[in-house]
């Protein structure tokens, strides 16, 4: 009989990828079953996330929840980023954790699984050249590392602490991987790093001349793949090459994200960002001009220490001029292990709120209109996930969610959809062809 497995993911794409090779490891040494009920689990993983606000307070309730709902002899191991910055003091704040594994160290999953309070938290381990096993939670879509850690010193990130320097993956660990997934269904890859399009700084083997563009077009080059998407880049390394190639070639997406943290120069010297509020627009602009048809998403910080009420202006600058398809919007929060953590000249919190408010309204306004123009418009949908009540779900190539009706004989195909309601979040569409 399998033991069962309770895996909670927390936190961005790069953990969803991680649990799937920890579950991939774990089922090479005997055979696991997940489940969703943790009272049936034999192991109970919480695999965390260090950048959401109050990651440690939210870690012991969970841990102290899980321990009173657990089966006798089921284990507990707490993994990601958390694990990686507390490490050993988890153990001591929580003995019922068995083991605590970091971001860095996913390979060892099965060892520190028989060693009682094991500890493998080195952000310097590097597991670039390692073939982990085969699992993905979706046959018809892959998420894929082409990077790992991150060079970038960011002073409100505390990922380079948790996840260490960036090594990129070798290119052909990588086709080898996408190969495998299209021929078991998979016609969509996600290729995942702190900043894809920094690949081919560092390698941890034997060197190799590759970067991110040139890495795009010999995965545009395996058979069956359709679709290409990524996560995320960096506006510092957006050179117009790669967004040349972004822009034609037919299996790239047409979804690009951004991250701008703040519309103001001098916030983003102080984030330590590297480029400037002209810079972005810049490549903004370029994007725009070279493929109109693109969707532009980013990330937004406000109430960064030394926030003033012109920093946070440019910021709703930068949104009027860009007109982003999607915002992800926090007010900054500190975290250990930063450099901002130390900044004084902290914003109320009332101000911080008040400020997030304005900049989520607005872009609603935006998105409002921006998804009400998609009325009757068609779009290649590829389908990859059932819902309930007869419906299917997927994404256009701009990387809007599309709902229709169907049943699971759409999953796995590419479709022309006619929108015929839209929200702020979705459309919903008829299959034309």
């Amino acid at each position: 009989m399998s033991k069962k497995l309770f895996i909670e993911t927390l936190g961005c794409a790069m953990n969803v990828r991680d649990s799937e090779h920890m579950i991939a490891e774990l089922n090479q040494k005997e055979p696991y079953e997940l489940t969703e009920n943790i009272e049936d689990a034999d192991l109970i993983i919480i695999n965390t996330c260090s950048v959401r606000e109050k990651p440690v307070a939210k870690l012991f309730s969970e841990i102290g929840i899980f321990n009173k709902r657990k089966k006798e002899g089921a284990k507990i191991g707490v993994t990601g980023c958390t694990a990686s910055h507390l490490g050993q003091d988890i153990i001591k704040r929580a003995p019922v954790v068995d083991f605590v594994l970091g971001a860095r160290n996913v390979s060892k999953i099965t060892d520190v699984l028989e060693k009682k309070h094991a500890v493998e938290i080195s952000t310097d381990y590097d597991e670039s050249t390692y073939a982990f096993g085969e699992y993905r939670s979706n046959p018809y879509k892959a998420m894929v590392n082409i990077s790992i850690g991150c060079d970038k010193q960011c002073t409100f990130c505390i990922v380079p602490a948790t996840r260490g320097e960036e090594i990129s993956i070798p290119s052909d660990l990588i086709v080898q991987e996408i190969t495998k997934a299209v021929a078991t269904g998979a016609k969509e890859v996600m290729l995942l790093g702190q900043n894809v399009n920094n690949y081919g700084r560092r390698f941890g083997g034997s060197e190799e001349k590759i970067n991110f563009t040139q890495l795009l077009q010999k995965i545009s080059k395996i058979e069956g793949l359709e679709r290409i998407r990524f996560t995320s880049p960096h506006p510092l390394h957006m050179d117009d090459a790669f967004l040349e190639e972004f822009a034609s070639n037919p299996k790239i997406c047409k979804q690009i994200h951004v991250p701008l943290q703040s519309g103001s120069t001098k916030i983003l010297q102080a984030m330590k960002r590297g480029y400037t509020k002209e810079n972005f627009l810049n490549r903004c602009t370029k994007i725009r001009s070279l493929c109109p048809e693109a969707t532009i998403s980013t990330d937004i910080i406000v109430g960064f220490p030394g926030e003033s009420n012109q920093d946070f202006e440019d910021t709703m600058d930068v949104l009027e001029q860009v007109q982003f398809e999607q915002v992800f919007s926090f007010k900054y929060s500190p975290r250990p292990h930063t450099e901002a953590q130390h900044f004084t000249d902290v914003i109320p919190d009332e101000i911080a709120s008040e400020r997030l408010s304005r900049l989520q309204a607005r872009h609603f306004e935006m998105l409002a209109a921006q998804m009400d123009d998609q009325l009757g418009k068609v779009h290649k949908v590829y389908f990859d996930e059932l819902k309930p009540n007869g419906r299917v779900s997927g994404r256009t190539d701009d990387g809007r969610l599309v709902f229709v009706e169907g049943s699971e004989e759409l999953l796995g195909q590419i479709k022309d959809v006619k929108i015929t309601k839209t929200s702020r979040a979705s459309l919903d569409g008829e299959v034309i062809n």
